[in-house]
């Protein structure tokens, strides 16, 4: 897997911002990349140092449909990545 495919988005919400003062920041990231590979993706991406990552796996959501019919929604991961003191990741 590329580099470039790792990382899909960083996400800015409430708690991105928050965990931003910690040097924390969100990240949306593939389904099947683990830990080293999204450590090494955001290093040579962004030029920073990785102290720690950390994952969360999101199920999507599922729902009945008029003709009770149910689908889901499509499922997705996170990772909070920790960086060293004084780097930061800019949002594009």
């Amino acid at each position: 897997m590329k580099h470039g495919d790792i990382i899909h988005k960083i996400q800015v919400t409430e708690k991105g911002t928050m965990l931003a003062t910690k040097n924390q920041f969100v990240l949306e990231v593939a389904k099947q990349a683990n830990k080293i590979e999204i450590r090494q993706a955001v290093e040579k991406q962004f030029g920073v140092h990785v102290l720690a990552v950390n994952t969360q796996n999101h199920k999507g959501e599922s729902r009945v449909l008029r003709n009770r019919r149910s689908v889901s929604g499509a499922s997705w991961k996170t990772a909070i990545v920790t960086l060293k003191p004084g780097e930061r990741i800019e949002s594009v």
